[in-house]
């Protein structure tokens, strides 16, 4: 007669079998579905192109006012200001476009949880989808577009060279602004721009609690401003647009 030998059992790490998903990685798997599709891939594809396209036609056409770098990001800001609210619409709906509806509130019954990460996702891919607006408009700044036209024909192929357009940068601070001299009644504030570059023109103007009370590069303090915190902000202006920074405050003094 035999006997037979059981085999010690396996052991299963069951810890956190029964542990909701965390939020983070809810708004991982939204962020996951909105390029799982090819609606949702295609989509986003089309906004960084549609970008791109809308960007070199308005610098290729219209004249100087509508290349400034304000203009210019402007009309970048245009396909995903339409199309952004279709991948949201996606987004919503894809628990029942893409029939995972039982497998999403069996694993998460709560479903503000899920409402709050597509939430979430749909933030962070607009802040994705500016970020890339910005830098495809900012990587033609300060570049020259030009088209070259080819005719071609029975008597051979012919090449014009057209005239290229400078796309201006926008002013760029390089050291910031700051307020000299004695913060008292009678003695005389003065304003330093800093250093910048694609700028042509400055405005400063002087704020006391956050109103203007002056313009120009000076300002001499009254009785009445003692106690009151003043800032100078500098405008720049360039062919590219404008810029404006504030400069720390000072407290004017009795």
């Amino acid at each position: 007669m035999s006997t037979t030998a059981l085999a010690a059992p396996i052991r299963v790490n069951t810890a956190g079998v029964h542990a909701r998903p965390g939020l983070g990685r809810l708004v991982a798997v939204e962020l996951r579905k909105m390029v799982d599709t090819r609606a949702g891939f295609w989509l986003q594809v089309a906004m960084v192109a549609l970008t791109a396209v809308v960007v070199v036609v308005r610098l290729v056409v219209g004249d100087a006012a509508d290349h400034t770098f304000q203009s210019v990001l402007d009309v970048g800001l245009q396909p995903a200001a339409v199309l952004l609210p279709v991948l949201g619409i996606l987004l919503v709906t894809s628990e029942w476009s893409q029939r995972t509806g039982l497998i999403t509130f069996a694993l998460v019954p709560v479903r503000s949880r899920v409402l709050g990460a597509k939430l979430i996702a749909s933030l962070l891919l607009a802040v994705a989808m500016l970020a890339i607006s910005v830098a495809v408009v900012a990587a033609d700044a300060g570049t020259t577009l030009s088209c070259n036209v080819t005719a071609t024909g029975r008597g051979g192929t012919a090449t014009a060279i057209g005239t290229g357009k400078l796309v201006p940068a926008a002013p760029t601070l390089v050291t910031a602004p700051v307020i000299t001299g004695t913060a008292r009644p009678g003695h005389i504030l003065t304003c330093k721009r800093g250093t910048w570059t694609g700028a042509s023109t400055f405005t400063q103007t002087w704020l006391r609690d956050g109103s203007p009370v002056s313009t120009g590069t000076s300002y001499t303090p009254v009785a009445a401003d003692v106690g009151h915190v003043f800032v100078c902000r500098v405008t720049a202006t360039g062919p590219g647009g404008s810029l404006t920074v504030d400069t720390a405050g000072v407290t004017i003094q009795p």
